[in-house]
């Protein structure tokens, strides 16, 4: 069993994390780390609750820990960090200097060619870039990142048609849920009887994330794909959970829609089929036929949560290509799901 903390445990990305990891086959749940005032007292007398399953009991009686790289001394081997962007940084950098595995949901160092930005189905062969990191950095941990919740439901929808087709365009309209915001992001007087059409930084993070994801690894480092570009408009809506996007693709070769079907249904990432990882779903991507889904409040649990959802697949004559609209789960699937995802990958890969 890996010993593993979760930093930021109390906030929603945190709480998702301590919900898998409390009963992890795999990984024993040794610390959570809070917010100073929360220091000291039981994880179950500090946390409001809001995950659909119970709080894992071992869970509940550890007592919070500060949140510092001085989380290593409890001979940690994996850190999820669950931490705003402006703290994560360099407490990140110093764990992984103190050979500590660090699979991070903040966005700080996502771009970096040595930091692999891992959607495990798309892309898990650029985990190997964490010896690159090491090489680089001169450390024995390593930093992994999560992508953006919206990317990490985006690019498992492109894979196969960037496989099967080729890519030249992305456009993507996001429908984004509240809980992408945090526990208190979105004030009730801003959000009732209201859609809010601007989300700061999502948009760049969209664009840019997809094209890292979709990259090549190299000997020094991941490169970007230039081969295709991406463009994003991104908005709050008064859904609890689950980001529904509208995804327009201008593709390089002509697309029959009961192809890209088979295709999708059919889709088994090789680079992570046979590995045995718990928290990969058995179809990572699931198409309806029905013409008004998906839809968050029945479609957002497929697949425990890791599986997106695609509807209305239809030829775009526009950008002479394809449109339909993916829905995921984006606390599981574009956050604390890949994060242990991931983390499952390194250990099966030997690198953690």
């Amino acid at each position: 069993m890996k010993r593993v903390a979760v930093l930021g445990a109390t906030g929603i990305v945190g709480q998702r994390l301590v919900s898998l990891l409390g009963n992890h086959p795999w990984f024993e749940l040794t610390a959570v780390a809070a917010s100073e005032k929360s220091v000291g007292k039981k994880y179950c007398e500090v946390v409001r609750w809001v995950i659909e399953r119970p709080m894992p009991a071992k869970a509940g009686d550890l007592e919070l820990l500060p949140i510092s790289s001085d989380i290593a001394r409890e001979k940690i081997d994996i850190v999820f960090t669950a931490l705003p962007a402006e703290i994560a940084k360099d407490i990140e950098i110093e764990l992984a200097r103190q050979g500590v595995i660090v699979v991070s949901n903040a966005s700080p160092m996502r771009l970096e060619p040595d930091i692999p930005l891992i959607n495990p189905e798309v892309n898990a062969d650029h985990i190997e870039a964490i010896e690159y990191q090491r090489k680089i950095r001169g450390w024995s941990g390593a930093i992994v990142k999560v992508p953006n919740c919206t990317t990490a439901i985006l690019t498992l929808s492109l894979k196969p048609i960037l496989d099967d087709f080729g890519i030249k365009k992305v456009i993507v309209s996001t429908m984004q849920a509240l809980s992408g915001a945090g526990l208190t992001g979105v004030p009730s007087m801003f959000i009732l009887d209201n859609l809010i059409p601007f989300i700061e930084g999502e948009e760049e993070k969209v664009e840019n994330e997809s094209r890292k994801i979709l990259g090549r690894l190299k000997t020094d480092g991941i490169a970007l794909n230039t081969s295709f570009v991406a463009s994003a408009s991104c908005h709050r809506v008064m859904v609890l959970e689950g980001h529904t996007e509208a995804v327009f693709v201008e593709t390089e070769r002509d697309v029959v829609i009961e192809d890209l079907i088979r295709i999708m249904e059919e889709f088994r990432s090789n680079k992570i089929k046979g590995l045995g990882l718990p928290t990969a779903p058995e179809k990572p991507i699931v198409v309806r036929r029905e013409i008004d889904r998906p839809q968050p409040r029945f479609d957002r649990m497929e697949g425990e949560g890791m599986s997106v959802v695609v509807g209305r697949l239809r030829k775009d004559y526009a950008l002479s290509g394809v449109k339909y609209v993916v829905l995921g789960h984006n606390t599981l699937r574009g956050a604390a799901g890949t994060g242990v995802l991931i983390a499952e990958l390194m250990v099966k890969k030997g690198l953690a």
